[in-house]
């Protein structure tokens, strides 16, 4: 099985837990920026990213990959990670809903969420989920 970590990080914090999720499914975490490959080419990925303005996905760079994906990800395994400064959670609850309706198979049943910088907690079960995204 072949599983890729895409993620979008402003301050650093979520780059770390897709570092964590990386480590964890032993590949290495691309930003979206940087990723040149085609999602249909892998059975799982690792995606995060950061709430941004009211509680939604990175809008510059991720939503439109999001977007660009969101109709080829059925019957992939998925994990969703992020960080939040503000808020209650709601863009992961929203993504959440958006991958489940896409078909996909969200490892956990939900993202993992950070506010600010992740904790060592919260940074171990990234890289165990990395490992089941692996499997």
């Amino acid at each position: 099985m072949a599983a890729a970590v895409i993620y979008w990080s402003g301050t650093g914090n979520t780059e770390a837990m897709a570092k964590a999720v990386a480590e964890g499914a032993g590949v290495e975490a691309v930003s979206v920026t940087d990723f040149k490959g085609d999602v249909s080419a892998f059975s799982a990925l690792g995606l995060g990213s950061p709430a941004m303005g009211d509680e939604v996905l990175e809008e510059s760079e991720f939503e439109p990959f999001f977007s660009g994906i969101q109709g080829s990800i059925s019957g992939k395994k998925i994990l969703l990670f992020g960080s939040y400064d503000w808020g209650d959670g709601q863009w992961m609850r929203t993504w959440e809903d958006r991958v489940k309706a896409a078909g996909a198979e969200l490892i956990d049943g939900a993202g993992v969420i950070s506010n600010l910088e992740p904790s060592d907690e919260i940074l171990a079960k990234c890289k165990e989920l990395g490992k089941k995204l692996a499997e």
